[in-house]
């Protein structure tokens, strides 16, 4: 019986985790199996073609997957970050990757594999923020590495930023009063 291995790219896409995620967790001995050869990682694969990974002591469990994945990556490239960039000079990352319910956000994507590019202008996407009409669909099984600028922003474009403040507004947080905190 032969043993499949991968690469830390290959199984950081497998875990839908970040490759610097996945090192932290190798240089931590959490990858079972795991084996460096020269100055690259070996990573075995489980009966259903993905890394195992012990828990760790403290903190809470992880997100990666534990099964391989079904959804599509669906990536958006967000216009109103693009022309906020513009006009105020920062360098927010500008490309949405949708994995299942899983959001991240980058500056530049490596697709190995086939992709498609999806225009629909009278039915919009609603999984994403202002209902895309343009967007990239890459199949479950190929690796969408996200690249990310040394000298560039990080976290979410202020359009999202920008919703969550609204959507606060719109819902507050229930206030306790002093009565019931002195309860308790």
């Amino acid at each position: 019986m032969t043993v499949s291995l991968v690469t830390t790219t290959e199984a950081a896409f497998l875990l839908n985790i970040s490759t610097g995620r996945l090192r932290a967790l190798l240089n931590q001995d959490r990858v079972v199996g795991a084996f460096k050869v020269k100055r690259l990682w070996m990573i075995p694969v489980n009966h259903r073609g993905m890394p195992e990974i012990k828990p760790g002591r403290r903190g809470p469990e992880g997100t990666w997957n534990k099964f391989k994945r079904k959804a599509k990556t669906v990536v958006h490239v967000l216009r109103k970050t693009i022309d906020y960039n513009r006009d105020n000079g920062t360098v927010y990352p500008a490309v949405a990757v949708k994995v299942g319910d899983k959001k991240d956000y980058c500056h530049a994507l490596k697709i190995s594999g086939p992709c498609q590019i999806v225009y629909q202008p009278h039915q919009p996407n609603k999984s994403q923020a202002g209902g895309a009409r343009l967007w990239i669909e890459v199949e479950p099984e190929h690796i969408v590495e996200r690249v990310y600028f040394s000298d560039g922003d990080y976290g979410p474009p202020p359009e999202v930023t920008e919703q969550r403040q609204k959507l606060k507004k719109k819902y507050p947080k229930k206030k306790k009063s002093k009565i019931q905190r002195k309860s308790k």
